[in-house]
């Protein structure tokens, strides 16, 4: 299988929205149309950059391949650094090719961008529960001891 990882287009917003809607299943969270809509929105916007992979695309023919994967970064000023910091916002594979390198084709590519862009660190958390995600991060990251928190600010 062949995969490549490339700049979200217009054309891919089918694709990416059903593998979206499998990632909020995957995570047991119902996302309602408007989500899908409003997070379409950012990338369109530029304020998410979004990648996908793609799998066994032809060359030169101006085919492309099947979208199996994505992923939404957002970058900000570093505190510590010089450059930006980078934030891995979503990744998610198609479950039918998950153990085929797709995942780690994402994380190989964004590692690429962010160092030839501008440096910095590129960051994200997982489920506590994701062991399988988990087992390729390891290989390609170190894990580090910062513990997340959050304050849900909805309007109820």
């Amino acid at each position: 299988m062949t995969v490549i990882v490339r700049d979200i287009a217009p054309a891919d917003h089918d694709a990416w929205r059903a593998l979206f809607h499998a990632y909020g299943v995957f995570y047991e969270t119902e996302l309602a149309d408007e989500v899908l809509d409003h997070v379409w929105s950012a990338i369109r916007g530029e304020a998410i950059r979004a990648f996908v992979a793609e799998q066994d695309p032809t060359t030169g023919s101006g085919r492309r391949g099947r979208v199996v994967g994505f992923a939404h970064v957002r970058t900000h000023v570093a505190t510590f650094s010089v450059g930006e910091d980078w934030y891995l916002e979503d990744l998610f594979v198609d479950p039918d090719v998950r153990a085929g390198g797709v995942g780690t084709a994402i994380l190989e590519h964004l590692v690429k961008v962010a160092r030839y862009e501008s440096g910095g660190t590129l960051r994200w958390v997982t489920a506590e529960s994701n062991a399988t995600a988990q087992r390729v991060y390891d290989k390609l990251a170190k894990r580090t001891t910062w513990v997340t928190y959050e304050v849900e600010l909805d309007e109820s």
